[in-house]
């Protein structure tokens, strides 16, 4: 997993671990089926559409559709991590947690933010964690210029979290509004689709492990 770079006497990734990742790109029944449908919304509406999973204390990307109307301030690919305090996609995770899960994440994100953790950034979890509870989805804007919206989506026990952005150059638009109705809409299109894949599934695996 690791190719010596004897110039700079140092270690890099090696090829390897890109094949990992495609592997489990490939491999993934919620790539599959929820890919496709957020490109197309990407499309259709000219905003950008993402899909990430937790990973300890931050958000990982498993797939990134890029299609603002102006040029996007940053690049976001599958696999770049995004902290998961100050963000829709981590917030919205959050909602889906124990208050004892949540109580040890707060405590990482009061180290890493101390000086913001009182001032502000608690309440505004706490006001996004509310908000997915009583309609489903939250929303932040923690790049200049950009705004998202993301909804959690449970699949086999596994929280995953969608997310739409844009960016905010016209002030006369309801962003919140224009980006929460499509979202919601694909959350339960992908739900469906999953929901009709699984009793498949779930005959296929019997029958391979009752073969007689």
């Amino acid at each position: 997993m690791l190719q010596l770079d004897a110039q700079r006497r140092a270690y890099r990734l090696a090829p390897a671990t890109l094949s990992l990742a495609h592997a489990m790109k490939s491999g993934s029944r919620i790539l599959t089926i929820a890919a496709p449908k957020m490109r197309e919304l990407a499309e259709q509406s000219a905003m950008n559409i993402g899909l990430a999973e937790p990973d300890r204390d931050e958000m990982v990307y498993l797939e990134s559709i890029r299609y603002t109307r102006r040029i996007a301030f940053r690049t976001v690919v599958s696999g770049q991590r995004i902290p998961m305090e100050l963000t829709s996609l981590g917030r919205a995770y959050l909602s889906t947690l124990s208050a004892s899960r949540r109580k040890a994440l707060y405590s990482i994100f009061k180290a890493r933010r101390a000086s913001h953790w009182h001032m502000s950034l608690r309440d505004e979890i706490e006001s996004a964690i509310k908000d997915v509870q009583t309609q489903g989805f939250c929303a932040a804007s923690w790049q200049p210029g950009v705004i998202a919206v993301a909804t959690p989506l449970k699949v086999s026990g596994v929280t995953y979290v969608l997310n739409a952005s844009t960016s905010t150059h016209d002030k006369s638009v309801d962003f919140v509004e224009y980006l929460a109705k499509p979202l919601m809409k694909l959350r339960e299109q992908i739900q469906s689709l999953l929901n009709a894949e699984a009793p498949e599934i779930t005959s296929t695996a019997s029958r391979v492990i009752h073969p007689l």
